[in-house]
C-alpha cells in the first residue's frame, strides 16, 4: 500500500501500476519460497515466536504496565493467565518448528 500511495492519482494508470506492483510482490514472494529450503518451516518458526508475542503477551503486558494501580485483581489474574497461555503456546510452537527443521536437515 505504501508503494501504491507513491503513484500519481491518474485513475487508469494508478490502477495499472497497483496491479503491476502487487503482481511483482507475489512473484518475488514465490521466488523466495521456491529458492529457500524449508521456507514454510522457517515461517512457522517466526510465526510461533512473533504471533504469540504480538497477539497475546505484549497487549496484556502493556495493559498491566500502563494501568498499574488501576487494575483490579481479576483483570490482573486474567492478564497473567493470558500471558502464560501465550508463553506456553509460543514454546510449543517454537519447539515443534525447530524439531521439524532439525528432522529435515538430518
Amino acid at each position: 500500500m505504501s508503494l501504491e500511495e507513491l503513484i500519481p492519482t491518474n485513475h487508469l494508470k494508478s490502477h495499472l501500476y497497483a496491479i503491476l506492483i502487487r503482481t511483482a510482490l507475489v512473484i518475488s514472494t514465490l521466488l523466495v519460497a521456491l529458492t529457500i529450503p524449508f521456507f514454510g518451516l522457517v515461517m512457522a518458526l517466526i510465526g510461533s515466536l512473533l504471533t504469540m508475542l504480538v497477539t497475546l503477551i505484549l497487549p496484556c503486558a502493556c495493559f498491566l504496565s500502563i494501568l498499574r494501580e488501576k487494575v483490579t485483581r481479576f483483570q490482573g489474574s486474567v492478564c497473567i493467565l493470558i500471558i502464560a497461555v501465550g508463553v506456553v503456546s509460543s514454546a510449543f510452537g517454537t519447539y515443534s518448528a525447530l524439531s521439524q527443521i532439525i528432522e529435515n536437515l538430518g
